[in-house]
């Protein structure tokens, strides 16, 4: 079976990411590896208040990561990380294999390949006139 590109978001105690932050990083990783996966790349997206309280907690941590897995060890990802105290939420999403390339590049601050070739191709000055709208 083909092993399948998911967008992960994951939202971490934000007491625990201060504290530790290389233990949020951390963290996923292990989760990825205990289901035979791979990481593709992982960040910090934001840290901000929520829009509710989660399990009392009113700020959150929330952690970006692409990751290639089979999709049969999905269920076992999904309750690895709901037994991780850590983390409050968490959502997988496949990723259309045409993306993939593209966001784990932006993820790891690179700038994608196509992004490069748009650059260097001359741009042309289309001059349009402009009719000013009917009243």
């Amino acid at each position: 079976m083909a092993e399948t590109v998911y967008e992960c978001m994951f939202i971490f105690n934000a007491n625990a990411h201060a504290r530790n932050p290389a233990a949020t990083g951390n963290t996923v990783d292990e989760i990825v590896k205990s289901v035979d996966g791979e990481l593709l790349a992982s960040r910090l997206w934001n840290e901000q208040k929520l829009a509710y309280p989660i399990n009392g907690h009113r700020k959150g941590a929330y952690w970006l990561a692409y990751v290639r897995v089979e999709s049969t060890s999905l269920v076992k990802f999904n309750r690895a990380c709901q037994l991780n105290d850590n983390i409050l939420r968490h959502l997988a999403v496949k990723l259309d294999p045409r993306l993939v390339d593209p966001m784990v590049a932006v993820a790891k601050g690179e700038v994608p390949a196509e992004a490069v070739q748009e650059e260097s191709k001359p741009t042309e000055e289309k001059s349009e006139a402009v009719e000013p709208a009917a009243t």
